[in-house]
């Protein structure tokens, strides 16, 4: 029985250990591990950041009209240029009843006192002629009489005002007659024929007849995030895009942040504006959607490493990356980082274009000969 269980025990430690050597020279069997290498090179890196908007003209003028009434005839349409006083719009006045009545009740009362100065003027002038009354007092009475009628001609003017919108004189400068105040392109008309129009006033910003701008003076207006509005500053350049044009990539400089944000969608947004240097060869529509790249900074043929080689120090959290000395064999190498892109890092010093940095991604033999 001693024997057997002596067997069993001396069976027990031979196959346990034949299984240690086995799993041993399985291990040192396995093929090691290969690192590829990768080496610095000669980059143009430029940070930035990126805000969403559209063209827009510099100053987009809206042409209202000084009195009420129906568009009657227009002149213009979207796309025509016009120069400042060119005619727009002609407005056919539809009268205000109060007010037509007070112009005509004012037209009486102005005749009334002008034939009341015509009995007086005619008898001073006889008084004066029979040597009654002095000059002087003749001339009072013609002053008065030369104001009454000045005063009647002036009722049946507002009169005419009043009914028809303009009167005898007038001529051009007539509220019927709508004229451009500014040069440039007509972006819209917003109104047709036989539209009532309201006039501008105090009270009411009045129906707009026209919108004219200068397109060859265009900005870009678009919103950043509050998580980025920290990282830019006016004057730095801007490369925008629209969205209509492709291949093209219009120059531009930041000239305004907005010093308040507001919440759109649960976020802060702060707005932009940077002025385009337009291109003469590219007709741009206001309105377009576009991007806005703005440059944070840039560095010109610099020597780079993309960012995935970068290790860092766990207790300085100084950058670092492992150089190769020999085969497979890897030596640290401390470096000072300057700009980066998101993928290309700048190296400021630590290494050289020849060196070759460990990329930290095991590669079995074969695809390593690959």
């Amino acid at each position: 029985m001693k024997k057997k269980v002596t067997l069993i025990i001396l069976l027990m430690l031979v196959v346990t250990f034949g299984g240690a050597m086995y799993y041993l020279y399985q291990k040192n069997a396995q093929d090691p591990i290969v690192y590829e290498t990768e080496q610095a090179s000669k980059q143009t890196i430029i940070k930035k950041t990126v805000a969403t908007g559209s063209i827009l003209p510099l100053e987009e003028v809206l042409i209202k009209p000084n009195i009420s009434g129906v568009i009657e005839e227009i002149f213009v349409e979207g796309g025509d240029y016009v120069k400042s006083g060119d005619l727009l719009a002609k407005i056919k006045v539809v009268p205000n009843l109060n007010a037509l009545n007070d112009a005509r009740n004012n037209i009486d009362e102005a005749r009334i006192a002008l034939e009341d100065q015509k009995r007086n003027i005619d008898r001073q002038k006889g008084l004066f002629d029979k040597g009654v009354v002095s000059k002087v007092d003749l001339e009072r009475a013609q002053v008065s009489f030369d104001q009454a009628q000045q005063a009647y001609a002036a009722a049946n003017k507002r009169y005419d005002i009043v009914k028809t919108g303009t009167t005898r004189g007038f001529g051009n400068s007539a509220n019927t007659m709508i004229r451009a105040t500014v040069s440039g392109m007509v972006l819209d008309v917003p109104v047709e024929v036989g539209n009532q129009v309201i006039e501008s006033n105090n009270f009411n910003e009045g129906t707009t007849i026209a919108a004219i701008a200068d397109i060859e003076k265009m900005i870009f207006e678009g919103k950043v995030d509050e998580s980025e509005v920290g990282k830019i500053s006016e004057d730095l350049p801007l490369e925008i895009t629209v969205g209509a044009i492709e291949n093209k990539i219009f120059d531009a400089v930041l000239d305004y942040i907005a010093p308040k944000g507001k919440e759109e969608n649960g976020a802060i947004q702060f707005e932009i504006k940077g002025t385009l240097n337009k291109q003469d060869t590219v007709f741009i529509r206001a309105g377009l959607s576009a991007n806005a790249s703005i440059i944070l900074g840039r560095a010109d043929s610099v020597l780079a490493v993309k960012e995935a080689l970068v290790q860092f120090d766990d207790k300085t959290k100084l950058p670092y990356v492992e150089i190769e000395k020999g085969d497979q064999q890897f030596e640290r190498k401390d470096i000072e980082l300057g700009i980066s892109d998101g993928i290309f890092v700048e190296i400021k010093s630590g290494i050289s274009e020849e060196d070759k940095i460990k990329v930290w991604n095991e590669v079995k033999p074969d695809e390593f000969t690959n």
